[in-house]
């Protein structure tokens, strides 16, 4: 008797784009950018290199999928006021209580903060693809946070005359306590962040406003 033959499963191409995105995730974490082919991808994926392009164009477009419509896309203040946690009403906005928010999404997505690390170290060459995001991206995540309500300590004045200084502390604080928790033997990157969390926004004078 002739065994009936299976048939194929044809996914979605969201489906495919969820896939690729997350063998390259790992991949790319593992091996940094130019350590990873697109035939890598594509055999992970268990795809011709000639499908694997129909999803993303071309190499450069594989790193924009990964960083531009996912790393950035997620853990929003967006997210975080549609929460319901402290610190996320929109009438009072908190920005600590969305930091520690940020921290605890990125707690749950190590490979993609790992991705995310490696390819900011490999950045400082002008030629990388993403050399100019991360060049910019202290004014882009200024740009961005200054969008919303926050909620700040009337004794700093106004978010956009004294904020600035801080928020780049916290963009500093934040790579270095990822870059730790990435080591052996790892820290809890929620409690490390916390340490960091009291200097940048220390009592009194952000009491009541964490």
């Amino acid at each position: 008797m002739v065994a009936a033959k299976q048939k194929r499963v044809r996914k979605s191409p969201e489906e495919r784009r969820n896939e690729i995105a997350q063998v390259a995730v790992r991949l790319v974490g593992e091996k940094g950018y130019y350590g990873t082919s697109l035939k890598d991808v594509a055999d992970a994926v268990g795809m011709s290199q000639p499908g694997l392009l129909h999803y993303i164009g071309n190499k450069e477009g594989m790193l924009s999928m990964l960083i531009t419509d996912s790393y950035d896309t997620y853990g929003t203040p967006d997210d975080f006021m549609a929460s319901g946690l402290p610190g996320s009403d929109p009438g009072r906005l908190l920005f600590p209580s969305y930091l520690r928010y940020l921290v605890r999404y990125n707690a749950q997505r190590r490979e993609m903060v790992r991705l995310y690390m490696n390819l900011e170290s490999e950045a400082f060459s002008p030629e990388h693809p993403l050399f100019e995001y991360f060049e910019n991206r202290p004014e882009a995540v200024w740009d961005h946070y200054s969008r919303y309500p926050w909620v700040i300590p009337p004794q700093l004045g106004s978010w956009e005359d004294s904020m600035k200084p801080i928020v780049r502390l916290c963009i500093e604080a934040m790579d270095g306590v990822q870059l730790r928790w990435m080591r052996q033997p790892p820290v809890d990157l929620y409690d490390e962040w916390l340490n960091f969390e009291a200097m940048i926004f220390p009592s009194p004078l952000w009491d009541n406003y964490r």
